[in-house]
């Protein structure tokens, strides 16, 4: 409930030092939680989104994915190297085409979680 003031916070000072202490033990390590950022600060940007979507359910060439996407392969390919670096998609060359797939089935269920979360508000 909020206060009278309208903020989120306890009315008193009260931290309850046996909770605190197994929350600090239990905490994920900091080089985790900067992972964590990475992977979060990646599936934030609307164009790896939409590569993402893409991607669920078949594999695309770059060229495939620029039409798809409404958008030029310098700008695609910029993003899909960035997902690449995370190893959330991945490439395979065949002859002079570049095909992408998702790399990482973890993502792909994080993604799908995420939109059947927002379909249900």
């Amino acid at each position: 409930m909020d206060n009278a003031d309208g903020t989120d916070r306890c009315e008193t000072d009260c931290a309850h030092a046996d909770v605190v202490e197994q929350v600090k033990r239990e905490a994920v390590e900091l080089d985790r939680v900067n992972d964590l950022a990475e992977l979060f600060k990646a599936l934030a940007d609307q164009t790896r989104l939409r590569i993402i979507h893409s991607l669920l359910n078949r594999e695309l060439c770059v060229c495939d994915m620029c039409d798809v996407l409404g958008m030029q392969q310098s700008a695609v390919s910029h993003q899909l190297r960035v997902l690449r670096n995370l190893r959330i998609v991945k490439r395979r060359k065949e002859g002079k085409m570049m095909y992408y797939s998702i790399d990482d089935q973890h993502v792909e269920g994080l993604f799908l979680q995420a939109l059947h979360h927002i379909s249900h508000k």
